[in-house]
């Protein structure tokens, strides 16, 4: 399985602070089925700022040492970026890291709200051959209050990623449902565990693996992993959920 967000590499955000807090989380991971992962650093949040060389020359000291201590698990690059204005500007300097190297890109909102600019931006992302995807939209106050935001922009070829606690409800009731909603309405196209340690923000990727096999059956599950497969290989997503996932009822949500 790949998880294609987390923050494991050591000293560089609010995940791993150590290589030893790197190492737990990799063998957490691969205690979960997981046997890849896209590093995904914070850029731009306004704390953190982490650029495409640095993050290169950390997962390949990451992957060395995981290789010294036996851990079956390889780390891919990648970045998790808050939207800002430049962000196009920054990728023509190679500031920018896409995940695994491929046309996919990481965009995060600030947990409040959705700037004006988000469509526009996204679009231009688009027009530049690069395919942004939304994080953890189930997590975002606005999009919450007005789901139709989000529609549009997936509408207009935007992707979106979800937090496996939040489907597991490990960060409240609404975001679940919520969580689940946009499954059910063909709006998001990854699950992953945005996990920064082994312990308040752990993987729960088994567990959310497991609550997608039974609400939703083994054909949503087979969309999201091979969604991951696909993007680490650098091809086009799927962007339809199988049939009878379609057919049910969006619970009303527009």
């Amino acid at each position: 399985m790949i998880d294609i967000h987390c923050h494991i590499l050591p000293g560089i955000d609010d995940g791993a602070q150590t290589i030893y807090d790197s190492l737990d989380m990799a063998k957490q991971a691969v205690s979960q089925g997981i046997d890849t992962i896209i590093a995904t650093p914070h850029h731009m949040n306004g704390k953190y700022e982490n650029r495409k060389t640095d993050i290169v020359s950390k997962v390949d000291e990451l992957n060395a040492r995981l290789k010294e201590e036996q851990i079956d698990l390889t780390i891919l690059p990648g970045q998790e970026n808050r939207i800002y204005g430049e962000i196009l500007e920054d990728f023509e300097k190679g500031e920018i890291q896409t995940l695994a190297g491929s046309s996919y890109l990481f965009i995060e909102f600030p947990s409040g709200h959705v700037p004006r600019y988000a469509e526009t931006l996204l679009y231009d992302i688009q027009v530049k051959g690069l395919v942004p995807i939304i994080v953890h939209p189930e997590r975002n106050a606005e999009l919450m209050q007005h789901p139709d935001r989000l529609f549009e922009m997936v509408n207009n070829g935007a992707a979106t990623q979800i937090t496996a606690a939040s489907l597991i409800g490990a960060f409240g009731k609404k975001i679940k449902k919520f969580s689940e909603q946009l499954i059910e309405a063909n709006l998001t196209h990854f699950l992953a565990s945005d996990s920064h340690n082994v312990t308040t923000r752990s993987f729960k990727m088994e567990e959310a693996v497991d609550e997608v096999t039974k609400k939703y059956g083994a054909d949503m599950l087979y969309f999201f992993t091979e969604n991951a497969e696909l993007l680490v290989s650098g091809q086009n997503i799927y962007r339809e959920v199988p049939q009878p996932i379609k057919q049910k009822k969006l619970f009303g949500l527009f």
